[in-house]
């Protein structure tokens, strides 16, 4: 059931959304976004992007990137390019498990 390393310890696949410690979720990207403003203010750009990598495979990211695109944005109910709504707590279970992180699809582009 391992499927990645992340920021927080190894990823497993996620069961129950109301289990998730959001304390400890916001406080992993919150100390990895303060690691990433001390790189560029001190002008450590291989640090930098080693953070801002790290960044886009943290679990923790992950996690609370799907919570405000799904619970906390006012356009939450409106469907997106993929025409999908994601309403219930198992939806966005499936959501994460699914997000491999990475070499995705590009965007649909409207002319």
């Amino acid at each position: 059931m391992v499927t990645a390393m992340s920021t927080n310890g190894l990823r497993k696949q996620l069961k129950d959304w109301s289990r998730i410690k959001w304390q400890k979720v916001n406080k992993l990207v919150k100390n990895l976004r303060q690691r990433i403003f001390r790189a560029r203010k001190l002008g450590s750009f291989k640090a930098l992007r080693s953070l801002q990598k790290l960044m886009l495979i943290s679990y923790a990211n992950l996690l609370l990137s799907v919570r405000r695109i799904t619970q906390t944005n006012l356009g939450k109910a409106t469907a997106g390019i993929d025409k999908e709504i994601i309403n219930t707590p198992m939806q966005r279970v499936i959501l994460v498990n699914d997000c491999n992180g990475g070499n995705l699809l590009p965007t649909r582009r409207l002319r």
